[in-house]
């Protein structure tokens, strides 16, 4: 409603969580002028006794002239109980204002919100027109009390202008008006003349700032064209500085380089690392199922007895084709990783007998664990001097195990 009606500022009810006794005292005179704005109602509220004047003051006026009854103890307590006294004010009004001719039902929301925009940025004409009016009904009050008293006044009238007229007052009259007349030219001569001499002064102090401006030109140059005594080192100085600091760029800079090769090769280095193990790790693998494979296929001619000599000569092939196949990935682990892998087997040199008709059978470390469950007759497996060729070997006659 406030905004409605054209108050300046903004009003929610957080403004009245505490006593505010100032906006409620501003509020209140606010809205008595709008009501009435010749009305005489002092303003101040500083002191305890200006304010219980004040709140009496407006009371009594919106009681005689608007017949709105306020309770004084609520005002003067300017929280959210003066709210609701400030409401009946208000109210009236924002009532007032919005009386038309058309009934306010038939007005859309849209037209609502349009007519208070407007009204809004029209603030300005209202309170012109306002004033207007009250100064029209100011004017017709006293017009009316003046024509009240024609009456008196034409008698008064007709006789001056029937009284003949005198010379000598008339001539008084002109003197004194006369004397007005050169008592206000004499003024605007003192006041020329003043005029005069505060020109006279502005020049003399815009001379005065020119010498000076012209002094401290002087002593720029004089201080510009001489030199320090310390410029030269300070010349040479920065130029050394220019030179570390762009040495110290390429250093930076080199140094940051560097540090991303050792980033990369690390990272390089780390996978090839990594490709090695997992490598390394699968022919470990593949290793133990061979190894497997040969010890069950070693049994298992061990539990012949008689062996043909096409067969050994297959066994043979195979035997040289395992050999081979073992020997390269030995080569290859050493030449990469430079470990020894556990779990290969090795011949050593043998010594063929005829007549003893006995076999050795070597077999590394790491392959005594994996033998020791074997009950049946094992081979030995020994590469040739010259073509790593294995021979089969003979089947023991007495003998049950060799272990």
């Amino acid at each position: 409603m406030m905004r409605a009606l054209g108050y300046p500022r903004l009003i929610s009810m957080e403004n009245f969580h505490t006593p505010n006794f100032m906006l409620v005292s501003e509020v209140l005179l606010w809205l008595v002028k709008r009501y009435e704005p010749q009305t005489d109602i002092p303003p101040d509220v500083e002191t305890e006794q200006d304010r219980v004047f004040f709140i009496k003051a407006v009371a009594q006026f919106m009681a005689t002239k608007a017949h709105i009854k306020l309770n004084t103890k609520k005002l003067y307590q300017a929280d959210g109980y003066a709210v609701k006294e400030l409401l009946k004010v208000t109210s009236v009004l924002y009532g007032a204002m919005n009386t038309k001719g058309v009934e306010r039902a038939d007005v859309s929301e849209d037209d609502s919100s349009k007519f208070k925009f407007d009204l809004g940025s029209k603030i300005a004409d209202l309170k012109a027109a306002r004033q207007l009016a009250s100064e029209i009904t100011s004017k017709g009050a006293s017009l009316y009390d003046l024509l009240g008293k024609e009456v008196e006044l034409r008698e008064a009238r007709t006789a001056s202008i029937a009284r003949p007229l005198e010379i000598n007052e008339a001539e008084k009259m002109m003197k004194i008006a006369i004397d007005c007349v050169l008592e206000q030219v004499q003024k605007t001569k003192d006041m020329l003349n003043n005029v005069a001499l505060d020109e006279a002064n502005l020049e003399a102090k815009i001379e005065k700032r020119k010498l000076e401006l012209e002094r401290s030109q002087k002593r720029l140059q004089t201080l510009q064209s001489v030199r320090p005594a310390f410029m030269d080192e300070y010349e040479k100085i920065e130029e050394q500085l220019q030179k570390q600091y762009s040495s110290y760029l390429e250093k930076f800079r080199n140094l940051t380089y560097m540090e991303q090769l050792v980033d990369d090769y690390r990272k390089t280095e780390q996978e090839m690392f990594e490709e090695t193990t997992n490598m390394l790790r699968l022919m470990q693998n593949r290793l133990k199922e061979e190894e497997q494979h040969l010890l069950k296929s070693g049994n298992k001619d061990d539990s012949d007895i008689e062996i043909q000599e096409d067969e050994g000569s297959d066994s043979e092939v195979e035997e040289r084709q395992i050999m081979k196949q073992r020997t390269t990935t030995e080569t290859l682990l050493q030449g990469r990783a430079g470990t020894r892998i556990v779990g290969t087997m090795q011949g050593g040199d043998t010594e063929e007998d005829e007549d003893s008709g006995d076999s050795e059978i070597d077999l590394d470390e790491d392959e005594d664990e994996e033998e020791d469950d074997i009950e049946d007759n094992s081979m030995e497996i020994s590469p040739s001097k010259s073509g790593h060729r294995a021979r089969k070997p003979e089947p023991l006659e007495e003998s049950d195990n060799d272990f």
